[in-house]
Formats: structure tokens, C-alpha cells, sequence
């Protein structure tokens, strides 16, 4: 059981934002060649390089790590436009998060890898598939994205995932005991957001009921069909 449950009701009704500090990231197998690229801007491959890997795996976290380190500017990919290309690389550094091959628009694309090279500015892109394998019709901009320079992050394993349980419930004022953790890493989705949403579920789920955090609440929560 958890012994800090009394405690936490009335601190626990606050909104609880995510850490995009590099403090706060856990840093495993899955993630520790992205992270090492990341740490070490501006000695890149390249000025533009990509961070690949399925939702939830950190690529944003490590967006927002280099951002604060380059000063760069976050931008979605879906908001990208030719004409706003100069200004969102007028610091010298730009984020391009979540491309996609759906909706991209591969002129401001184009402008963006264009611009920096001109410029010597650097860009991180992000994406959940491979951008080499993106249909584009551009044939220069096909181009210029085989030559990024990428590197793929995988869901954590299971020992990162229990780290990140932990370091979320203690975010949280919560102490998750080894046997709830344990049966959380079975039982969860492999990726940081799956360990956040679980956590948040068990924490509300635990003030609704006015019930401490425990395996049994979880086996209510996470019972596999």
C-alpha cells in the first residue's frame, strides 16, 4: 500500500504538466544514441538530422532538451508554410516535430532544408516513420532527405519502463510499490505516454474512490480481457 495516500487528496487536485527538463529524462538502450546525439549539438553529422520512433518513445522530450540547449524554435509539422520559413529559422535553430507524409507540404519542407543550408542554421526533425520512405514528389527534397542523417528510438524496455513508473508516481506524490510496478510493465503499452496515462489513471482512479494506490486497484484498472 502506499503510505503517503492520506496526505496527497487536496495537493493531488492540481493539474500535473509533463517535464520536458533533461533532468527528467531516463535515458536506457532504446533512447541512449538519440539522447548522445542530442548532448552532443553542435557537433552533429549534419546541421539537419532526424529523431525517428513511435509515439510515446521521447522524441519530443529530446526536441525540447535541444530546443533549450540551441535556442530553437517548435514548430508542428502540419503548420509549416513557405512563407513563414525564414522567420522560424531566424534564431539559427529550428524543431520540426511529427512529420508526416499524410499532410506534409513538401514546398515548405524544401524552403525549411533550403534555407538552413544557406544559412548554416540547424534543424531537428521528428517523425514516426523513416522520412526516406515518405512518398515525395519533390525529387530534390527526396534528395536531401536520404542524405539526413537519422537515428531510430525504440519503446523502452522493461527496465526503463519501471524507472519511468517511478519517477511519474514520485512526480506525483505517489510511491508505487515493486509488485504494482511490476504488474504495470506487464500489462501497459511499452512507450512513455502508456507510463503516464497509467499513472494518471491509478492517481484519479485512487482519489475518486479515496482509496490508496495499490496492486489491487490496478488489477481493476489494467485486467486483461
Amino acid at each position: 500500500m502506499s503510505g503517503s495516500f492520506a496526505p496527497r487528496q487536496l495537493a493531488l487536485a492540481l493539474d500535473h504538466p509533463v517535464s520536458f527538463a533533461r533532468e527528467d529524462f531516463l535515458s536506457g538502450p532504446s533512447n541512449i544514441a538519440a539522447l548522445t546525439l542530442i548532448e552532443q549539438w553542435p557537433d552533429w553529422p549534419g546541421t539537419i538530422v532526424a529523431l525517428i520512433g513511435p509515439t510515446g518513445s521521447g522524441k519530443s522530450h529530446l526536441a525540447a532538451i535541444w530546443a533549450e540547449a540551441a535556442g530553437a524554435r517548435v514548430l508542428s509539422a502540419h503548420l509549416l508554410s513557405v512563407a513563414d520559413v525564414p522567420v522560424s529559422l531566424a534564431t539559427g535553430a529550428l524543431v520540426v516535430e511529427d512529420l508526416e507524409a499524410a499532410d506534409l507540404d513538401e514546398q515548405a519542407l524544401f524552403h525549411v532544408i533550403n534555407l538552413a543550408r544557406e544559412e548554416g542554421a540547424y534543424v531537428l526533425l521528428t517523425a514516426r516513420s523513416p522520412v526516406t520512405g515518405f512518398p515525395i514528389t519533390i525529387r530534390d527534397l527526396a534528395s536531401r532527405l536520404r542524405a539526413v542523417p537519422s537515428i531510430t528510438l525504440t519503446p523502452p524496455d522493461d527496465a526503463l519502463l519501471r524507472s519511468l513508473l517511478v519517477k511519474v508516481a514520485a512526480d506525483r506524490q505517489l510511491t508505487l510499490d515493486e509488485s504494482l510496478v511490476n504488474y504495470l510493465v506487464r500489462r501497459i503499452e511499452r512507450s512513455f505516454a502508456a507510463a503516464h496515462a497509467a499513472v494518471e489513471r491509478l492517481d484519479q482512479e485512487s482519489m475518486r474512490q479515496h482509496r490508496p494506490v495499490t496492486r489491487a486497484l490496478a488489477a481493476e484498472l489494467f485486467r486483461t480481457p
